[in-house]
């Protein structure tokens, strides 16, 4: 089974997306995990950067309610998952995990009070930023406020050590890494990077950072957002112009997502996007296969960041044609033993790893 460490799905809910049903329009719903043979995924409770605190809770609350809304009512889709034996329990049952994991820390407002409760509600991983700096710590897109972590942001990694929650490096500045890497007592993940010296996109990893990974027993998840795969993606001045466009139409939508007519432009928008050159299946083996080389077999997987980027990658349209990983894996080579740690042991593990480490 595949195990994708980063979705975006719970975001998708509040616009009015029923995974329930196989949707022509987003990247993720049921029908489409089962038939991308997707054994769990993290549905991550994305907060944007500008909100206020106390917004960024409330909306944080809201999508995590719509994702369990959205589990009980397709029990023979999906159950919750909290740790790996529940992943394999639910696999056996034939049924689709649920994981929750938190992108950006804006909702637990210096409170480790908050965080823990966030825990006992099904957070088993905290992505400390997104693209702005917070009260955790300074983000790859600005990283100018505290110079890696703040005080109160080694507070959470410490108690974040002690339950047993994931720390996710993903957006962080590279000095937030750092920072993490050494003040760490359990492993590390970047739950949906890629390699920064295939595409040099600041929000990749460096090479140090990969290996650093590695030696701390942790874990990176490939990213499928082609701006992250390869350098040439939307540099022709009309491909940029379509994707800043594009961005326009979101926000456009977002803002009312029930209104018929800014769904039919955003979906008219999302066919045009299909159109621009894409990096595919190819181009994220090339990211498997770097980082491979870089930290080692176990410690690399997939975070594809379906329903959070603008387009994927092209043959990889949603979350159901997953498989094409496995089959350009399978073509170069790749034993199923080593299939099976990207597919999703991996990311399996180290969550038990990081568990471990509380206890």
């Amino acid at each position: 089974m595949i195990y994708d460490s980063h979705i975006d799905t719970p975001s998708q809910l509040l616009r009015c997306r029923d995974i329930g049903k196989d949707n022509r329009y987003g990247h993720v719903d049921f029908p489409k995990l089962r038939r991308g043979g997707v054994g769990g995924a993290f549905f991550a409770l994305y907060t944007p950067p500008q909100m206020e605190a106390d917004a960024a809770t409330r909306y944080a609350l809201q999508m995590l309610a719509a994702t369990y809304d959205a589990v009980k009512e397709n029990p023979s889709y999906a159950a919750m998952a909290f740790s790996p034996a529940d992943a394999r329990a639910n696999e056996a049952a034939g049924r689709t995990s649920v994981f929750i994991g938190m992108e950006n820390a804006s909702p637990i407002q210096e409170s480790l009070s908050l965080l823990r409760l966030f825990h006992r509600m099904g957070v088993r991983y905290v992505t400390l930023t997104h693209n702005g700096d917070n009260a955790v710590a300074d983000c790859a897109a600005d990283g100018s406020h505290w110079g890696g972590l703040s005080p109160f942001g080694r507070e959470v990694v410490a108690e974040m050590n002690r339950l047993g929650m994931m720390i996710d490096l993903s957006h962080a500045s590279d000095k937030t890494f750092w920072d993490c890497i050494e003040l760490s007592k359990a492993p590390i993940i970047a739950s949906h990077s890629c390699c920064r010296s295939l595409c040099s996109h600041r929000r990749n990893l460096t090479d140090d950072m990969i290996r650093a990974l590695g030696e701390k027993d942790g874990y990176v998840g490939i990213n499928f957002y082609p701006s992250f795969l390869s350098d040439d993606f939307g540099k022709s001045p009309e491909d940029a112009a379509l994707l800043e466009e594009s961005d326009s139409v979101e926000s456009w939508f977002r803002a009312k997502p029930s209104d018929p007519e800014r769904q039919k432009a955003w979906n008219e928008m999302r066919d045009r996007l299909l159109d621009l050159p894409r990096p595919g299946v190819k181009e994220v083996v090339d990211h498997i296969d770097y980082a491979i080389a870089l930290c080692g077999e176990d410690h690399v997987g997939l975070g594809s960041d379906f329903d959070g980027i603008q387009v994927a990658p092209k043959g990889l349209d949603n979350i159901s044609f997953m498989g094409r990983v496995v089959d350009e894996m399978r073509l170069r080579g790749y034993s199923e033993e080593r299939i099976r740690k990207v597919s999703g042991d991996n990311l399996l593990a180290v969550m038990q790893r990081v568990i471990n480490c509380s206890e």
